[in-house]
């Protein structure tokens, strides 16, 4: 039998995979308090049940990623170097309650932004899908089963323009918001989705 035969075989033969699940966050008022320009750890705080919400969908087989815009790097207000900083210490912090953040998608740009460099209109700025089509790519997700939580229409609307479907997170705990989705997108009683 030929190399690529036994290719064909091995693959026919393999179990089907699991499709990747991806519950993707915008960051600045989902996950933690929107506080114009964050990037300094010192000054963040976390949304109510953020990490606990992050924990529960990872124990339901969700793979959690962040897609944000971070315009103050056009702005001129801080570096990617920070915003890279801030993603990895906030990492590092929702790891200690249990809770993997797999990867932070973020968007420097502004079209009218002061540092040349990233004074471009792009396509990964929200509402514009490019973060969450990158997410899908890069995890071999497909799109029904996949959902976006933000607390802006553009979130929503760069969700939407991939295929995904997008919440309004309106405040409260967003554990208890992340729940009663799971349930209602698998049409069960938050109580009958797990703990």
């Amino acid at each position: 039998m030929s190399g690529a035969g036994k290719t064909a075989w091995a693959a026919a033969s393999a179990a089907p995979a699991r499709p990747v699940k991806l519950a993707l966050f915008d960051r600045d008022g989902v996950l933690n308090v929107d506080k114009a320009y964050l990037y300094r750890p010192e000054e963040a705080e976390w949304i109510p049940g953020a990490r606990e919400a992050v924990a529960w969908l990872n124990g339901q087989g969700y793979t959690a990623v962040v897609v944000t815009n971070q315009s103050g790097v056009a702005r001129g207000y801080y570096t990617e170097e920070d915003v890279r900083r801030f993603h990895a210490w906030m990492a590092g912090e929702f790891a200690k309650a249990g809770a993997v953040l797999a990867r932070f998608y973020y968007c420097p740009h502004l079209k009218d932004g002061v540092v040349p460099a990233y004074a471009i209109d792009c396509a990964c700025r929200k509402p514009k899908p490019g973060m969450v089509l990158a997410a899908l790519r890069d995890f071999g997700a497909r799109p029904e089963d996949c959902f976006l939580v933000g607390d802006s229409p553009r979130d929503v609307a760069a969700a939407e323009g991939a295929g995904v479907e997008g919440y309004l997170y309106g405040g409260g705990s967003l554990l208890d918001f992340v729940r009663s989705l799971v349930a209602a997108r698998q049409g069960s009683s938050p109580e009958g989705s797990g703990t």
